[in-house]
């Protein structure tokens, strides 16, 4: 079970140097909701769109690596990117946590730093995720760093894997905070 533990991390833009965390992210207790362990070629091609993204300063998008305080080491990634939903674009979201490092709340801090970092990009008033239906811990993720579910849908990821996920949205106009608390007022204004 996946306990928020009030974990803090730090997301450092991707870089050259992260190729060795994507292999080692690729592990398959690490891929089994994402179709399984990618092939060598397939991790390349994806470490040069992350390199990419995170040189991006158009506001489409960025990948991070996720650095766990007070520890400093490195426990995963997470990003977000520009995708059209329902005929709209929208800011999507997913995230990786190495296996030593899940069950702490590493997932759910790094998605609500992830949320500031989308919505300080300023391109799009909406952050959705989509995991497997199955994948119990990446929902609680979603639940407690403050997404709404809209319910199923189907999915491709990747592309060719059709998958069954959940769609959950955050708007990102709202303030950020945890599930089961109350928003903050605004100064100056009473609460309602």
């Amino acid at each position: 079970m996946d306990i928020d533990t009030g974990s803090s991390v730090r997301l450092e833009p991707w870089s050259e140097a992260d190729a060795d965390l994507l292999r080692d992210l690729n592990a398959p207790e690490s891929t089994e909701h994402l179709g399984g362990p990618e092939t060598e070629e397939q991790l390349l091609r994806r470490h040069r769109r992350y390199v990419e993204l995170s040189a991006d300063d158009t506001g489409a998008g960025r990948m991070f690596r996720i650095v766990l305080l007070p520890e400093e080491v490195v426990a995963g990634s997470i990003g977000f990117w520009v995708r059209t939903g329902d005929g709209e674009p929208v800011y999507e979201t997913g995230w990786a946590v190495l296996p030593g490092f899940q069950g702490r709340g590493v997932a759910t801090a790094a998605t609500r730093a992830v949320a500031a970092e989308a919505r300080a990009a300023g391109l799009h008033h909406r952050l959705h995720a989509f995991p497997s239906t199955d994948n119990a811990a990446s929902n609680a993720v979603c639940r407690k760093a403050g997404f709404e579910l809209l319910g199923e849908r189907d999915f491709e990821y990747p592309p060719g894997h059709p998958m069954r996920c959940n769609d959950w949205r955050l708007d990102l106009r709202k303030p950020v905070r945890a599930a089961g608390t109350k928003p903050v007022g605004e100064p100056g204004r009473k609460p309602v």
